[in-house]
């Protein structure tokens, strides 16, 4: 089984020893990601609806480069640091997932890398006919 890795350039990949994604087979697992603009930057700042909105361009943006579609989504992890915005972040993932509805999970932790950051996003697709 071939195995391939993703980057999206984030300085915090060689930092860590991680990937954006891997490919295994049928299998696209997607890191818990952060809404970083490409420059490294924290987008929207004190907005966890569009830091939502922005991890979740960056997932769709990887599964698309590995020739996956958000139709191939099996779960999703939302990581949110106040309970008081679980509810904008929820609109978001909706936005995306509404009529996909794979299996999540929604969790608060105590805090992130990036005191900045209120929300990471991970996602695990899985493409039918692979196996």
């Amino acid at each position: 089984m071939t195995r391939r890795l993703f980057s999206t350039g984030s300085a915090y990949e060689p930092i860590i020893g991680c990937s954006r994604a891997v490919l295994s087979g049928a299998l696209l697992t997607i890191t818990a990601t952060a809404p970083l603009a490409p420059d490294g930057k924290t987008t929207a700042a004190a907005d966890a609806y569009g830091q939502a909105k922005r991890c979740l361009q960056i997932i769709a943006g990887v599964i698309a480069e590995a020739g996956f579609t958000l139709e191939d989504v099996v779960k999703t992890r939302v990581y949110f640091k106040d309970h008081a915005d679980w509810e904008q972040i929820a609109r978001a993932h909706g936005e995306v997932f509404a009529k996909i509805r794979p299996a999540s999970a929604f969790v608060q932790i105590v805090g992130f890398a990036s005191t900045e950051w209120l929300v990471e996003i991970e996602a695990e697709c899985h493409r039918s006919g692979d196996e």
